[in-house]
């Protein structure tokens, strides 16, 4: 297995309007991101990743049950089968951001990981999850009518390139399960996001390079871009990038064009950076204690 691994991000917008039905956003999204993965996988990626949700528009910005229905299974929904068989075309892992149905009724902010042969190897589910207010207007990211917390944990993915870890969008202002990520052997990390500007982005460019740092790994961000109707509760502002383990900008794609970004990865630079940096020798978890108690 080489070193030197290609990591695909794409970043793209929605063109659909939130009143169209569900089946017209989901037809309309998975037929755009075919065509960029396979983009990606001509410019050599061999690692990819979509979007938050990929396959519809931003739709937390309202409450609306219509939306339930278009969560899937995985990996038995026809979203993952579809793109497990265009990972197994192309070679490459792909890092699928969908809505998830457990059961009945049940709801998880997902993302399903599919090995280069187009195995699936299993599935993140988000763990932090956010019930915030933009603007006036009472849209915002309204995530707890939608998601139950994530309740697998932080799985890292042995993919046929390297090891895979996934945290989504709101997961990246919590450091534990980034650090966690790092201990379970990620080598590069995946933050799938959707996030506007006026919140989050003066953020966006300081906590994923800390997470890298602090735990000795690549990290990719994910982030949307535009403006969705017919809610417009702010401008998607893009900027995905990958990052390294001493924080330097890799690549980074522009702030408001659909963009398939490919940029490469080196895990002898991870060893070296750990090497350098002990963060895993000189941890002590036996003081950490309180950090998982309940404050008063």
């Amino acid at each position: 297995m080489s070193d030197k691994v290609q990591i695909g991000l794409i970043q793209a917008s929605h063109d659909v309007d939130g009143s169209e039905p569900v089946e017209v956003h989901k037809q309309h999204s998975i037929e755009k991101h075919i065509k960029l993965v396979k983009e990606a996988a001509e410019k050599g990626a061999q690692i990819i990743c979509l979007q938050e949700i990929f396959y519809g528009p931003y739709f937390c910005s309202e409450q609306n049950p219509k939306w339930y229905d278009s969560a899937e299974e995985i990996p038995n929904g026809p979203t993952t089968i579809r793109f497990q068989e265009l990972a197994k075309e192309l070679g490459v892992v792909i890092v699928l951001p969908i809505y998830e149905k457990e059961g009945i009724s049940t709801y998880y902010n997902t993302a399903a990981v599919i090995d280069a042969d187009g195995s699936y190897l299993g599935k993140y589910r988000k763990h932090h999850i956010p019930q915030v207010a933009v603007g006036d207007k009472g849209h915002g990211f309204w995530e707890k009518y939608y998601f139950k917390p994530g309740n697998l944990g932080y799985p890292v993915f042995d993919t046929a390139f390297a090891k895979v870890g996934v945290y989504i969008c709101y997961d990246r202002h919590f450091p534990e399960g980034a650090r966690l990520l790092g201990l379970n052997g990620a080598e590069v990390v995946f933050n799938p996001s959707a996030t506007v500007a006026g919140l989050s982005e003066y953020l966006w460019k300081l906590e994923q390079p800390a997470h890298a740092v602090a735990n000795g790994y690549y990290l990719g961000a994910i982030n949307r871009v535009g403006y969705e109707g017919p809610w417009n509760m702010g401008e998607f502002y893009g900027q995905s990038y990958l990052v390294d383990p001493r924080g330097n900008f890799v690549a980074t794609a522009s702030r408001d064009q659909d963009e398939v970004l490919v940029a490469e990865m080196d895990k002898k630079f991870i060893r070296e950076v750990r090497d350098t940096w002990q963060f895993y020798r000189d941890r002590r978890p036996e003081t950490y204690e309180n950090m998982v108690e309940l404050l008063p």
